[in-house]
């Protein structure tokens, strides 16, 4: 056969024998451009969409671990996983081939047919994780099969193996990935600081150790524990990561059906937080996220929920696996529901009976016997018979009241009056006359005064004339283009900040010493987060001494009163939980914090503190707007006010 391009423009690509002996030689076009990747390159683009940070390697391994069958899994962090994220389990461990091929592009232990991924139980089954980790990191692996005598010990460097060796090593895998992205430096420029990173790696962490309460787990950050937890329920295992003050603010979720099983805990609506930290959805002890799913269960809510607030959840739902993908998203975050619209009525109807069965919404019980209701204090008081105590020398008509103008006013004027029914002389109309003549002088002295009090309101309304009015959030003075509002609240915000401001940038703030400590339960992730911004804190006046998971604060900035101070370290708590902030912003925020907590202090506002306060807000370089961007004053025209009438 005739080629349809000559020899000279062509490259001999190989050549092969085949079974008949005939040498088949293969031509190609030099001046195609399309060509095959190399596998490392190839693994690399692959770690692009698997492994984003120094979390996903922890979740690809952790996973693993459990898909072995560990019991225990340990984490090991430096430098928030730049340095090195280990992970021992106490797995089923690996054969020598097994441990090699282990780390080959779709290799995978989960799937032998198509009709597997239809019938998926596990965590990882598309062989790529170990595969993309060893091509963006120094990898090393120690693994031993349950009866074998010696392990294997393999290390990689770049998808390159470099060495391979019989190890002694307990039962299991052992992990460890050191310098990640080390042949990637843009990725790991692009890294977030370690307080950052390692908050990823929490998130990773918490939603695995949520699903499986069966499992002991512990995570240690540079050579601290973070988290350490034995095997539970799931009530007792939400307690563990998120603190004891959960146990009282959650209330069980259930519900059996053909198409969906649900279980987990939901949280108090009183409970409820300005951030959605708290929430999480998992699908055959998958984490997953879901807007869908999502809107039901704050549907579910209804009215209980305060403005702008979200309820914390921990919702599992148990499908049959034929009925999901979970093959959406490289991170398998994103499930497709075959039945999303009735598991979105299911999940709705769930949440609500469980509101009613803990009385947390409100309800009508028409069945309930209500004459046995006693208040709490009276239930272990004896029951005893009431007594009736009666005066018989009282005498209401002996009594005499004095006028505002001296004269004196008797109602005792008749002997038969003064008996009370109790004589037997009958009243005559003498005594009638004299008493009705009581009457008039009563209801005259009452007119008098009276008139005198709306003369005196009067008088008042003419003095504060174009003054201050005071409403629930308000200022209202008249001016003489029309009326102006000052909110008050968000007015005393901005003067606090402003002078905050300007004192943090000198020299720290005064610190308020309090007499008994406020102590805040927190998570170890929060603890972390206060302990990475110690600095900036004690500069604003917050000084505190830690208990384990608790912060015993001994002394908070002069601004807050006891009312405010927990709200304000509640406020800093969610700021610190935005990991978008940088170290710019923060102190910002923590500013701004301070000065709204103070700006809620209850005020007995008079005319001289509005002018005070009118004077301090126009001081301010910016005073027609809070910190936060809202409206401070507001002027009404006169011909506005005339169009309204």
């Amino acid at each position: 056969m005739r080629s349809s391009f000559s020899t000279q423009s062509c490259a001999l690509k190989f050549c092969q024998e085949n079974r008949k002996g005939t040498i088949i030689v293969i031509f190609v076009d030099m001046s195609e451009i399309i060509r095959l990747l190399p596998d490392h390159i190839a693994n690399q683009i692959a770690a692009g969409e698997v492994i984003q940070r120094p979390a996903s390697v922890v979740k690809e391994l952790v996973e693993n671990a459990i898909d072995a069958g560990a019991q225990r899994i340990d984490i090991h962090i430096k430098d928030a996983g730049k340095t090195l994220i280990q992970v021992l389990d106490n797995g089923c461990g690996m054969s020598e081939i097994d441990a090699r091929m282990a780390f080959e592009r779709h290799a995978t232990s989960k799937l032998s047919s198509a009709e597997d991924l239809f019938n998926l139980r596990t965590k990882g089954f598309r062989g790529e994780a170990l595969a993309s980790i060893a091509a963006i990191a120094h990898v090393m692996l120690n693994t031993r099969q349950e009866g074998h005598e010696w392990g294997t010990s393999i290390t990689i460097e770049g998808s390159q193996i470099t060495d391979q060796h019989p190890v002694t090593c307990k039962t299991g895998s052992c992990f460890a990935v050191k310098n990640l992205f080390f042949n990637v430096p843009a990725r790991r420029n692009f890294l977030k600081s370690d307080a950052v990173e390692f908050g990823h790696i929490e998130d990773e962490f918490l939603r695995i150790a949520l699903a499986h309460p069966d499992l002991k787990f512990s995570l240690v950050h540079n050579d601290q524990v973070i988290y350490q937890v034995d095997e539970a329920n799931l009530r007792k295992r939400i307690v563990d990561l998120f603190g004891r003050s959960h146990n009282d603010r959650i209330v069980p979720i259930g519900e059996q059906t053909d198409i969906v099983s649900i279980e987990g805990f939901i949280g108090k609506p009183e409970f409820a937080k300005k951030s959605r930290g708290e929430q999480y959805f998992f699908v055959n002890d998958r984490f997953f996220r879901d807007s869908y799913f999502n809107h039901a269960l704050t549907q579910a809510y209804d009215n209980l929920l305060a403005s702008r607030t979200f309820p914390s959840y921990f919702v599992f739902l148990k499908v049959d696996p034929s009925v999901i993908d979970v093959n959406v998203h490289p991170t398998k975050t994103e499930i497709k529901f075959e039945n999303d619209r009735e598991i979105y009525a299911i999940l709705k109807s769930a949440v609500r009976q469980s509101l009613g069965k803990f009385n947390i919404s409100p309800s009508l019980d028409f069945e309930q016997e209500t004459s046995f209701d006693l208040p709490w204090d009276m239930n272990n008081k004896p029951v005893t018979e009431p007594t009736i105590q009666v005066n018989p020398n009282y005498n209401p008509f002996t009594s005499t009241t004095t006028s505002s103008t001296g004269k004196g006013v008797s109602n005792g004027n008749s002997p038969a009056l003064k008996q009370a029914g109790f004589g037997n002389k009958e009243a005559e109309k003498v005594d009638w006359n004299s008493f009705y003549k009581i009457e008039e002088e009563n209801t005259e002295i009452q007119q008098t005064l009276s008139s005198s009090e709306e003369e005196i309101a009067f008088e008042e309304e003419l003095k504060q004339r174009n003054t201050f009015l005071f409403t629930d959030n308000y200022l209202i003075s008249s001016i003489k283009s029309g009326l102006l509002l000052i909110h008050f609240r968000r007015a005393k915000e901005r003067i606090i900040y402003d002078e905050i401001m300007q004192n943090f940038l000198v020299s720290p703030l005064n610190g308020q010493h309090l007499l008994f400590p406020v102590s805040v339960e927190m998570s170890a992730k929060t603890l972390g987060l206060w302990e990475e911004n110690v600095l900036t804190l004690k500069r604003l006046g917050f000084e505190w001494e830690r208990s384990d998971k608790i912060l015993n604060f001994t002394a908070v900035p002069s601004y807050l009163d006891n009312d405010q101070t927990v709200s304000c370290i509640e406020a800093i708590q969610q700021k610190l939980e935005v990991r978008q902030l940088d170290k710019g912003e923060i102190a910002h925020e923590f500013i701004l914090s301070i000065a709204k907590a103070a700006s809620r202090q209850k005020y007995r506002w008079n005319q001289d503190s509005a002018n005070n306060l009118l004077e301090s807000l126009f001081l301010c370089a910016e005073h027609q707007y809070s910190p936060g961007g809202k409206l401070i004053l507001k002027t009404i025209s006169n011909d506005e006010l005339y169009k309204q009438f």
